[in-house]
């Protein structure tokens, strides 16, 4: 019976919210009723809104109020669900596997594109281990070892990415966790063949540098470069003394001193085949050693005002490797033959300082410079020396470092981790063409450039003046790119404190490294992309691993002031690092 609520005796008032109702005996046949009140509650109709929308369920009648208090109210009582209700609907399933089925229809392909058998129906948990194994034995028995200790294609570990169309474009996505967890965080319809690309990675492994093997004095003001050369058999630093060392990398002691320069050594470079190192000075004075006696081979004034960069021709491009190119603060980026010493050419153009120049796999020179532009110069052998190809803008801000997917296989020439010699200057150059050729596979050469806007641009400077994509998140000015030389990722070193990390191929954003508590100075990775070690204001080096740790995995102290210089050795066998305290530190496992 619903009672109607008026002004009578038997309607009591329960502090101004409730109703109590005491029905009578000939109200209700049982007597117990009478012993419980009857309480309604008086809600507003938003509070029965709110609880209609977290209600469902069936219906049934409750002879609830209704009225101009209550419009939603239509005297009906929903119930909630059962626990059975819920599981035969799939509600404790989660939202996280509901929507994702349980196979998929995948085609793997190698760099070149050439597809791995047919498509294959996979379960979407599948990780990177099972693809692993089942590349693994799609691929037995059509790879042999190739005599560096692995033993066909069992022994070659591969990263997995798959083909995203995002906005228009399509982006290489890499697989870190499993299929499924791909296909959420791109809602990639499984209606389609998934196309999954294989990159073979590193068959050794670095050891994570752990300990300091050796304190290294000798430089009488802060270290400003520390670099190996390409076979990591030799070590050379650079400061603000005016001196040039050279340090023995097996006794951690030095080994020869040049005291040619006049002013502060800015800039450094080995060049490829590991035979000459270049060093200039705050003065403009560019000067090549001998490394192996310490002697200077000969001496120039290349520029007006101080050099800022200085980079060699990769050994692929050029059998003698002989010429070199220098950019200054002057405005002007020139090309020099160290045989003759004599400049080839002058490349103007730029209407403010060069900051950094970079010598490409693909016999192009990339500059930037203050005025916001990036500039792409022909230099290959053959084609017309210096000629400008194409300008690339988009910065708001002056531009200061510039960094190459192809830097590392430039650099590094015909050596690798297993420290070959070889007998002649043409072997060696064969070396690093099929060293190129293997590294060129994987697609054209990227460029990212970094600026005080606090953005980065990733380029394809070779094919098109506008960029791939702009880069953001770092809250201050970018200091330092580096690739990794396997060119999956690149690293990025700010004055915000933070080391980020990003896809090398799509330039989208992986993680942040945090864990410095000064500015980020230079950045350098190990021969197997799996270690990123950094140099910070905060007289620190550290050590992260890549790319699952977000945290370091270990910290690098000991210097007394902040950590100026960094290099990790071609060969993976140790970091040495240069700093403001005067001391050079080698760190090893």
């Amino acid at each position: 019976t619903t009672h109607r609520l008026g002004n009578n005796s038997n309607t009591n008032s329960n502090n101004g919210n409730d109703t109590v109702i005491r029905p009578t005996a000939g109200d209700c046949a049982s007597k117990r009723i009478l012993q419980r009140p009857l309480v309604l509650h008086h809600c507003t109709w938003q509070e029965m809104a709110t609880r209609e929308e977290k209600r469902s369920g069936g219906i049934g009648w409750a002879g609830s109020l209704v009225g101009s208090n209550n419009p939603n109210n239509l005297g009906y009582r929903y119930s909630n669900p059962t626990k059975r209700f819920r599981k035969a609907e799939g509600g404790d399933a989660g939202e996280d596997g509901a929507d994702v089925p349980k196979n998929l229809v995948v085609q793997f392909q190698n760099r070149q594109g050439e597809d791995l058998a047919s498509t294959l129906d996979i379960p979407t948990d599948s990780t990177v281990d099972d693809l692993q194994a089942l590349v693994h034995s799609l691929l037995e028995g059509t790879l042999d070892g190739d005599g560096d200790g692995t033993e066909g294609p069992m022994a070659i570990p591969f990263s997995f990415y798959a083909k995203v169309e995002k906005d228009g474009t399509v982006d290489d996505v890499e697989i870190r966790t499993t299929v499924a967890d791909l296909l959420k965080a791109h809602a990639l319809s499984t209606e389609q063949v998934l196309q999954l690309t294989y990159q073979p990675l590193a068959v050794f492994r670095v050891r994570p540098v752990t300990r300091c093997a050796a304190t290294m004095p000798g430089h009488t003001e802060a270290i400003l470069h520390v670099s190996y050369s390409p076979d990591g058999r030799h070590l050379a630093s650079g400061g603000g003394d005016t001196t040039v060392r050279f340090w023995d990398v097996n006794t951690s002691l030095p080994k020869h001193t040049g005291r040619h320069h006049r002013n502060h050594v800015l800039c450094t470079a080995w060049s490829p085949d590991g035979k000459r190192f270049a060093t200039s000075d705050k003065n403009g004075v560019i000067v090549l050693w001998d490394p192996r006696t310490g002697n200077p081979v000969f001496s120039k004034k290349a520029h007006q005002k101080w050099i800022t960069s200085i980079s060699w021709e990769p050994l692929h491009l050029n059998a003698n490797c002989e010429r070199l190119a220098t950019s200054s603060k002057d405005g002007t980026t020139k090309i020099w033959n160290v045989r003759t010493q004599h400049s080839l050419a002058t490349l103007s153009g730029h209407i403010d300082s060069v900051e950094c120049v970079k010598w490409g796999g693909e016999g192009f020179l990339y500059t930037c410079s203050r005025d916001r532009t990036i500039r792409v110069w022909t230099a290959k052998e053959g084609d017309v020396l210096g000629k400008l190809v194409r300008a690339l803008k988009g910065h708001g801000h002056r531009i200061n470092t510039l960094a190459l997917s192809t830097d590392y296989v430039c650099r590094t020439g015909p050596y690798d981790h297993r420290c070959t010699k070889f007998a002649s200057q043409e072997e060696a150059h064969e070396a690093a063409v099929e060293k190129y050729k293997a590294f060129r596979e994987q697609g054209p050469e990227r460029l990212v450039s970094g600026s005080d806007d606090f953005t980065m641009f990733l380029w394809h400077p070779t094919a098109d003046k506008h960029p791939v994509k702009r880069l953001t998140g770092h809250q201050q000015a970018v200091n330092h790119i580096a690739f990794s030389p396997d060119g999956r990722y690149f690293a990025s070193a700010s004055f915000d404190k933070k080391v980020k990390l990003w896809n090398g191929f799509s330039g989208d954003f992986l993680t942040t490294l945090t864990g410095h508590v000064g500015a980020v100075y230079q950045i350098a990775w190990s021969n197997d992309s799996r270690f990123l070690v950094s140099a910070s204001k905060d007289s620190t080096a550290k050590l992260w691993e890549v790319p699952s740790g977000k945290r370091a995995r270990t910290t690098l102290p000991g210097h007394a002031d902040e950590v100026y210089a960094l290099d990790w050795s071609p060969n993976g066998s140790s970091v040495a690092t240069g700093s403001k305290d005067r001391t050079m530190k080698i760190w090893k496992h």
